[in-house]
């Protein structure tokens, strides 16, 4: 059994989901990924015991944005590390954002994603 923590990434666009989700997974992270925010919120219904974190951007098309899935991940999971990224909304994180949550503004390098991640996760264990 791994050691790994599990991240839920939803990203929209699947170019950045692709390459994001290979730059976690070579940094030691057990990825499961979701284009939308229904699927997003359906993974986090039924496998929230397993997530150890959440990293979505805010723009995911139809259904619910980035703010809503983080949001019901803090309902589920009320400590849960949160990485936020956007191109345009970054001005919008303070409002809508959850607590103790990371606003990473797009365009953004791979070792910038991967730094907040492992600095919310560190953030967050006890």
């Amino acid at each position: 059994m791994s050691d790994a923590k599990v991240l839920l990434l939803v990203e929209y666009e699947r170019l950045i989901l692709w390459t994001l989700q290979e730059m976690l997974e070579f940094g030691g992270y057990v990825v499961i990924a979701a284009t939308c925010g229904v699927d997003a919120i359906t993974i986090l219904d039924s496998r929230h015991p397993e997530i150890a974190g959440v990293v979505t951007d805010v723009r995911l098309g139809v259904g619910p944005n980035g703010w809503e899935v983080s949001w019901r991940a803090r309902e589920l999971q009320p400590d849960i590390p949160v990485v936020h990224a956007s191109g345009d909304s970054a001005a919008e994180w303070p409002l809508y954002g959850v607590p103790k949550s990371i606003m990473v503004p797009k365009p953004y390098g791979t070792s910038q994603m991967l730094t907040a991640i492992s600095s919310v996760l560190i953030s967050s264990t006890p």
